[in-house]
């Protein structure tokens, strides 16, 4: 891989890979996902992670009810070990209702047991917009907690709306932001939030740069995150791939360049769920993408009230 390949992940002092292994998707979810893996399956596809230059997976307590964390967990024991320099993030999730401090201790101890880790080096809150903010406060203080007693390492903040997220931003002590769908090649929800975030000295990881799929499918999909998209983000991606093509290259491979090229973003959560995705992956890095085309792109760019959070203000 090339010298930019490994990062510092803002000020934590975690030195990590441009790529992230994400998952999600290993987590046996059909009903979101639109196909099933077996235990197997994910297991064989954590064990070539481990084996690849990428140096981390993203999971999360609430991925299938834990069946993410599980399935990593037992590729790791299966492997021997984590390898040197490899870390697993997680994220804390609430219980139906339940986020209470309470509960964000006991979802970092079903990490743990899960993964069979005792080391998780850097925790998220997961989705904390879905529920009140004012509500959230035990849950913040709580992981922060958990942090100065070094339960755990690092603390990040996980979600998508970004105009919430600056909120707990606002709070102070997150060291990490993860946004997901809101920086892509066809949605710069996020651009506001990304300065911010670099400027407070965060590290920025960016999730979900395929949309859901549409950047990976462009002929085959039509959801863009979890919802259907707007005829003109229909339109934007398939003069995309279109472009892409006559330039001898794909879309999926354009979208992720979109993320890890960005100096603002340390690192770009892939979700992956086959063994020759992670080969895929390393490819469309060492891709070389002609500024012409990159021009290209960035000129059919949706306008933004057909952004995610465009569309949901207006």
């Amino acid at each position: 891989m090339n010298e930019d390949w490994l990062r510092p992940l803002g000020s934590t002092g975690l030195t990590v890979s441009a790529v992230c292994a994400g998952g999600s998707g290993i987590a046996g979810m059909p009903a979101v996902f639109g196909y099933d893996v077996t235990r197997r399956e994910a297991m064989d596809l954590v064990l070539r992670v481990l084996d690849s230059p990428l140096t981390w997976i993203d999971t999360s307590n609430g991925y299938g009810d834990g069946e993410s964390e599980l399935r990593i967990g037992q590729a790791i024991k299966e492997y021997g070990g984590l390898p040197d320099g490899f870390l697993v993030a997680t994220k804390v999730d609430a219980r139906g209702n339940d986020y209470s401090g309470a509960r964000v201790r006991a979802s970092v101890a079903e990490s743990k047991e899960r993964l069979g880790l005792d080391d998780l080096p850097l925790v998220y809150l997961h989705d904390p917009e879905a529920h009140d903010f004012d509500t959230m406060r035990d849950a913040v203080d709580t992981l922060m907690q958990l942090r100065a007693d070094g339960e755990i390492g690092h603390v990040g903040l996980a979600g998508g709306n970004t105009r919430e997220l600056a909120r707990y931003l606002g709070l102070g002590g997150f060291e990490v932001l993860l946004v997901h769908n809101r920086w892509s090649l066809v949605d710069h929800s996020a651009g506001e939030l990304i300065r911010r975030a670099v400027d407070d000295g965060l590290g920025v990881v960016n999730a979900a740069v395929y949309g859901g799929g549409i950047l990976a499918n462009p002929q085959g999909a039509t959801k863009y995150a979890y919802r259907e998209a707007p005829a003109a983000v229909l339109e934007a991606v398939a003069e995309m791939d279109k472009a892409c093509r006559e330039y001898g290259t794909d879309l999926a491979t354009a979208a992720l360049r979109h993320s890890t090229d960005n100096p603002d973003i340390a690192a770009t959560v892939a979700g992956i769920s086959k063994p020759a995705r992670v080969d895929a992956l390393l490819a469309a890095l060492e891709a070389d993408l002609p500024g012409e085309l990159l021009n290209r792109l960035g000129s059919l760019l949706p306008e933004q009230r057909y952004w995610v959070e465009g569309q949901e203000t207006t």
